[in-house]
């Protein structure tokens, strides 16, 4: 396939694009409780193409770009008329020009993964089994889960030479906790390993079923008020894409952002001006979970705050030229280091631990976070009371400098870092007194 899409890109006299070749083999396990509904294998090929139009409009250089996918059943003259039509709609995309992303390394790269040398359906069980391990209980259980082991393939081609591509593997799944008993409940959780992560899924099992056993728990929402607030488990990772987001390249250069290299980040008040760091200084890697962009931008890890000091832009080719960078690629793995605080320390002082949120927002251009509290944990100083209701709206630029992350660590889907983040003062909405 590739060569008759090289073909028809030169008969189409298409002298700038980028080829990618996904290839996919899979073993899918369907679950109704813990019997084996379904088993299913896949293995299957999608091609992505993206083709640049170098244009004038009003004196100026111009450079769009259209992406669409080939199939394997396309005659040529079906490739021809679709790589035809996305040339010309790129045609219409009045974006500053840009140089592609130079050749690099040409080099395929096989990712090292304890996933590799086992077969999809042997890695399949050892995750089968570590995702069952928990689900001893009679009271809280799991009704339904799905999980999948993947091998992808990836190969990349360019008009500047780039001819490269890796091989690596991952987990995903997803599953549902039911607990019926006092009230009929249901907590949705979804999760994704480069590895066997088993004693992470174990771990991320038995909180969740003992967050439904809570939940059904539940009759009232928090008072109204300012609480010290503990955020857990997945969202923390979101809480911390405020800092990747507005790092990105495409932020910088539309001025949305107002982060500058070398800069203390944390340590900025929403005035702008600047703050002492009362709590634990944040330390981010961007982490390179595939060694080549869509681009074919070699990726690495990168450090993106040290201590609270913005080390890295970073995106793709286009808005990193545009502002002068180094193309990175595109990052979707983060590991934060953990702080010095434990999670029982973080408790000794009345709280609010908010577990699950019905909707978790992280708001990159205005900082704020939060969303309406599906399970938390209220301790007055006396007791701890499962609530469900009210919301919390926290502000990251008010809280970031004396924010506190736990010693305790977890993996999570793109993430690698503390367990919990605790903040002071963060307003919630709740029962009035």
């Amino acid at each position: 396939m590739k060569d008759r899409i090289l073909a028809a890109l030169s008969r189409l006299q298409i002298s700038e694009y980028i080829i990618n070749e996904e290839h996919t083999r899979s073993a899918e396990l369907f679950f109704i409780k813990k019997t084996l509904d379904t088993r299913r294998i896949k293995d299957f090929t999608n091609y992505e193409v993206t083709v640049y139009n170098s244009f004038e409009k009003d004196g100026k250089a111009m450079k769009g770009s259209s992406a669409v996918h080939i199939y394997d059943g396309m005659t040529d003259p079906e490739i021809e008329k679709t790589l035809s039509g996305a040339y010309l709609a790129a045609s219409f995309v009045c974006n500053p020009t840009f140089e592609l992303q130079e050749k690099t390394e040409n080099e395929f790269i096989e990712m090292k993964s304890d996933l590799v040398g086992r077969s999809l359906e042997e890695s399949a069980k050892i995750m089968a089994d570590a995702l069952f391990a928990e689900d001893t209980g009679k009271d809280a259980f799991l009704n339904s889960a799905e999980l999948f082991v993947n091998e992808i393939t990836v190969k990349i081609w360019s008009s500047t030479g780039i001819d490269a591509g890796y091989r690596k593997y991952y987990v995903t799944g997803e599953f549902v906790a039911q607990c019926k008993q006092p009230q009929d409940v249901e907590t949705y959780q979804s999760f994704r390993y480069d590895s066997l992560e088993t004693e992470a899924l174990k771990s991320k099992v038995r909180r969740t079923l003992d967050y439904t056993l809570a939940r059904s728990q539940a009759k009232k929402a928090p008072t109204a008020g300012n609480y010290r607030v503990i955020i857990c488990d997945s969202y923390v990772k979101e809480l911390f894409s405020y800092y990747t987001a507005r790092s990105l390249a495409p932020y910088i250069f539309a001025k949305y952002s107002s982060f500058k290299l070398n800069e203390n980040v944390q340590a900025k008040t929403a005035d702008g001006g600047s703050c002492e760091i009362t709590g634990d200084p944040l330390t981010i890697s961007l982490i390179a979970d595939t060694p080549f962009s869509d681009e074919g931008t070699r990726q690495i890890d990168r450090a993106l705050l040290e201590n609270g000091e913005l080390k890295t832009y970073h995106g793709g080719v286009r808005f990193s030229r545009y502002i002068g960078v180094e193309p990175t690629g595109n990052y979707r793995s983060i590991k934060v280091a953990p702080g010095s605080t434990g999670v029982e320390d973080m408790k000794k002082e009345p709280y609010l631990q908010v577990v699950n949120f019905s909707d978790f927002q992280m708001d990159d251009f205005t900082g704020h976070f939060g969303g309406e509290i599906r399970l938390a944990f209220l301790y007055d100083g006396n007791t701890v009371t499962p609530v469900t209701g009210g919301s919390i709206n926290g502000s990251i630029i008010d809280a970031q400098s004396s924010m506190l992350l736990s010693k305790e660590t977890q993996v999570e889907d793109g993430y690698e870092g503390p367990l919990a983040v605790c903040f002071d003062n963060i307003p919630v909405a709740g029962e009035q007194n």
